[in-house]
């Protein structure tokens, strides 16, 4: 029954000898729900396994093979450019995006306006300094990283070359080699058809915007006019890079700063015995890391979870959900020691969320946390960053220890203006990093310093989220999103209609009138109500999408603040 359930698939998705009319990982997902519905130990399972390696034979061909522009124009966002494996991300295209990079810098030598920017000032000094490069576990990651190094040796660039790693990992190494750039094929937390592309600058972190506009301008002319990398690769300019070491020297390097002892911490954990830590790589990057990232010391107090190599994720969404959370949980809660740890990490290990077992801990929390921890355990001074799209619960936590609260719009790159300043930086999508680190978001540091809360304090998290909450209130964040009829400067335009809804109007949340006492317009509309409750719409900048975020004061309290919303959306017209 396997078998023609596999061949009736393949009719059906498959066009042969045309990639463009293939269907291959709609294919894919079918047979992995396939292998999923049998037992491991079956001759069905390996049927179907091997199904999907015959799918993935057809991918690579297409990534090699395929010579037409991608699918959908080239972009280069707040994270990179990322498309559909073979029909965006092929040989050729990551090789033309490559060259918009090196003729990014090669301009450097007639016009020096991104040399702030870019930390570099000639394109000799590029060449000299060299690119940090490195996928993570999707399919096709070595072979297109393959081609980013042809294309920059052939242009004279050092490659410091990291194979599969963490974006974290490949941050530090461009902090610690003193690199011009890196360059991680990664989508991050995207679904398994995804590729990406993502480049940082001299200071290790995500593109300032002047930088992305001009790398999608070359690109796209590059693209247009069919040019190619001219490839001639010099093999001795590509070095071997341990990722994970530089990583390491960067948090001992930063521990006066952040007082996060690493090799204390490590130690710490392996002599005691009353506490687990069971971490879900969910199949990605972090897989590679993580035993050498806890000493390499055999304990069956180090839990890993789905650490295989696997580009499909098992079947399912890979990002650090409340759905993927469950098989920590069940973990932890089959354990006897008292002081639990529980943490999954996205595929590129920029996004954390945590969990002690009893609750589940997202980064509005955590970071708060974080900051909490840094400033009164650690003793350390300075401010708190956070997105303006995460939980008010730092900012009760900075008014109480009377320091400043920065609060950019959404996107890690935002915080650049308080990088060495902020404790701690992060956002509500579950991105963190601390004073002294990368400015890039970094599930491991996050691991860190849950760890070390916990053994330093010897409690859970919950229990030390309980006494802060007791201290500084209970805050309730969600987020959602609807679909809308309109994007770009048509939704814009639309949604300008919230204007109304300024300081002093009064709000029906829940059929109790509230009044709104602050208004923040950075990204999207904030407004935040008179018990510290809040609701933001903002507008998606890639589909015809609105998302929502809301904060209650109780669990009960964010339907009417979500229903509010989209009474708003409603009354211009949007709904």
């Amino acid at each position: 029954m396997i078998k023609q359930n596999i061949e009736l698939f393949f009719r059906e998705h498959l066009t042969p000898n045309n990639h463009a009319a293939s269907h291959y990982f709609s294919l894919i997902k079918k047979l992995v729900n396939l292998r999923n519905s049998v037992p491991p130990s079956s001759a069905d399972f390996q049927q179907a396994s091997a199904a999907i390696a015959k799918t993935y034979a057809l991918v690579e061909n297409e990534i090699r093979t395929n010579t037409n522009p991608p699918t959908k124009e080239v972009s280069f966002g707040t994270s990179g450019w990322r498309g559909i494996i073979g029909k965006d991300f092929s040989l050729q295209s990551v090789g033309q995006v490559t060259l918009a990079i090196v003729t990014m810098y090669r301009n450097l030598d007639q016009d020096d306006s991104l040399t702030p920017a870019l930390g570099v000032r000639s394109f000799s000094e590029a060449q000299q300094r060299g690119a940090v490069v490195g996928f993570d576990n999707r399919f096709g990651g070595s072979l297109l990283a393959k081609r980013v190094i042809e294309v920059l040796t052939s242009n004279g660039i050092t490659v410091h070359y990291a194979h599969e790693a963490t974006t974290g990992t490949l941050s530090a190494a461009v902090l610690m080699k003193q690199a011009a750039f890196s360059i991680n094929l990664t989508p991050s937390h995207n679904p398994l058809e995804y590729a990406g592309f993502k480049f940082n600058a001299a200071d290790a972190g995500p593109a300032a915007s002047e930088i992305t506009s001009r790398i999608t301008e070359n690109a796209r002319q590059l693209i247009a006019k069919g040019i190619n990398p001219s490839l001639s690769p010099d093999t001795t300019l590509v070095k071997e890079c341990d990722a994970l070491a530089c990583w390491q020297d960067l948090v001992a390097r930063g521990v006066s700063l952040h007082g996060l002892d690493y090799l204390g911490i490590i130690a710490a954990f392996h002599a005691a015995t009353d506490c687990v830590v069971a971490v879900d790589c969910v199949h990605g990057a972090s897989r590679v890391h993580m035993r050498s990232l806890f000493g390499n010391q055999p304990s069956d107090r180090l839990i890993l979870l789905r650490d295989q190599a696997d580009p499909t994720f098992g079947g399912v969404a890979p990002e650090p959900s409340s759905q993927n959370m469950q098989q920590v949980l069940a973990t932890l809660r089959q354990r006897p020691e008292p002081l639990k740890l529980g943490v999954i990490i996205d595929p590129d290990a920029d996004r954390i969320r945590f969990s002690d077992g009893a609750i589940e801990i997202d980064m509005n929390l955590f970071g708060a946390m974080a900051f909490h921890y840094l400033h009164e355990k650690k003793g350390k001074r300075g401010l708190v960053a956070k997105t303006v799209a995460t939980s008010n619960f730092a900012n009760a936590i900075a008014k109480g220890l009377h320091e400043e609260i920065f609060e950019p719009r959404v996107g890690f790159k935002e915080f650049k203006p308080v990088i060495g300043k902020a404790l701690v930086c992060f956002e509500e999508s579950d991105g963190i990093s601390v004073i002294g680190h990368t400015p890039e978001k970094d599930a491991y540091i996050g691991l860190m310093l849950a760890l070390d809360m916990m053994l330093t304090l010897k409690k859970n998290l919950g229990d030390y989220l309980g006494e802060i909450q007791t201290k500084y209130g209970h805050y309730y964040p969600a987020k959602g999103g609807v679909e809308v009829s309109q994007q770009g400067k048509a939704l814009l335009d639309t949604l300008a209609g919230l204007d109304r809804y300024a300081v002093g109007a009064v709000l029906d949340i829940g059929r109790q009138p509230k009044k709104i006492t602050e208004v923040i317009t950075i990204d999207g509309r904030k407004m935040i109500l008179e018990d510290n409750s809040w609701l933001m719409i903002r507008p998606s900048g890639t589909e015809p999408k609105v998302r929502l975020y809301v904060e209650a004061r109780s669990e009960a309290g964010k339907d009417g603040l979500f229903a509010a919303a989209k009474g708003m959306l409603g009354e211009i017209g949007l709904l």
